[in-house]
């Protein structure tokens, strides 16, 4: 059963950084959107994210109360050594919801939308930048429970050039998910074509904040083009990621516009495996050698079976539900 609860923690990870992401990826857009085009980006955005925003962080609770319950030890070590950008995501996640809330619900219009809109393209910036920070620093080796001194324990653990290097990067996946996500839904040909276009544009963000990560990478002493690339399954990857944007392309050209939001979110979910399987079952790779496993560290096999059971028999009765709701929301 230790299998099947790690399957939903991925699962669950996977569905939050696409869904959210794309969520995230529409304030940023419409953040940089020019003036005369902000209104057009704002009203397409809306329809885009509407159905999904609040019902995409269940995604997040879902892992971090899988994260609690099967794997304290893991949940805790994460929570203790990077409590700061994680509070700084949470906080951004908060103002970007009731900004979001505010501004398109407020019976009254009047100056303190542009407030609400500034607070909100903030948090659409940070919160992912955040989550691309604790990623990395999960895997970096920068965690060094054995440090002395609170800089290099709490502070140097998560803010260093790996870890802006790749909550750049997120914030570019962000941008990109919610370009395609919203193809669909533009309401003339002329946004369908500046939708587009600010998708290319992602994509060369999305390359350009890769290298980054990769330059980052190579300076901090981190083996990331090992991991992706001396085995099949990450050369596999990649490839794959690549023939899809290739894909996405022609689908762009033929005007498929439902089968690039498939391809987008597989293309975001490789790239997960690529950087993540090489050292699979260790969740977090530790500055002292030590590392915490997801096999090792496990909650006691108990406990485990009735959380595996809790996920099974509450995903028949939830995720339908849900999945019709978004359905039934995109239709109206």
């Amino acid at each position: 059963m230790i299998y099947v609860v790690i399957a939903f923690l991925w699962l669950s990870v996977c569905l939050y950084v696409v869904f959210g992401g794309a969520d995230f990826g529409g304030g940023i857009v419409e953040l940089f959107a020019g003036k005369n085009t902000k209104k057009k980006v704002h009203d397409i955005m809306h329809d885009a994210i509407a159905p999904v925003w609040e019902a995409n962080h269940m995604w997040l609770i879902i892992a971090i109360v899988v994260l609690f319950v099967g794997f304290p030890q893991i949940y805790a070590g994460i929570s203790t050594y990077l409590h700061i950008p994680l509070v700084l995501m949470l906080v951004g996640i908060i103002a970007r919801g009731t900004a979001f809330t505010f501004r398109n619900y407020d019976a009254v219009e009047d100056q303190w939308q542009v407030l609400y809109s500034r607070i909100f393209y903030a948090a659409s910036l940070l919160t992912p930048f955040f989550l691309g920070i604790i990623a990395a620093a999960t895997v970096s080796s920068s965690i060094n429970p054995d440090a002395t001194n609170f800089l290099d324990l709490y502070i140097f653990s998560w803010l260093n050039l790996f870890g802006v290097a790749v909550g750049l990067f997120t914030i570019a996946i962000c941008s990109y998910l919610a370009c395609i996500l919203s193809i669909r839904e533009s309401r003339s040909d002329d946004e369908v074509t500046m939708m587009i276009g600010k998708s290319k544009k992602a994509m060369v963000l999305i390359v350009l904040t890769g290298t980054l990560v990769f330059g980052a990478a190579y300076y901090s002493g981190i083996p990331l083009f090992q991991w992706i690339f001396s085995k099949p399954l990450g050369i596999a990857a990649v490839v794959v990621a690549t023939i899809l944007l290739g894909l996405i392309f022609y689908c762009i050209k033929i005007r498929k516009l439902l089968s690039i939001r498939l391809f987008a979110g597989l293309q975001v979910v490789l790239i997960l495996v690529a950087a993540t399987y090489q050292h699979y079952p260790d969740i977090v790779l530790l500055g002292n050698g030590n590392h915490y496993s997801l096999i090792e560290h496990a909650a006691p096999e108990a406990t485990i079976n009735a959380l595996a059971w809790a996920l099974l028999i509450g995903s028949i009765f939830i995720l339908p539900f849900l999945f019709y709701l978004i359905y039934a929301m995109r239709r109206k």
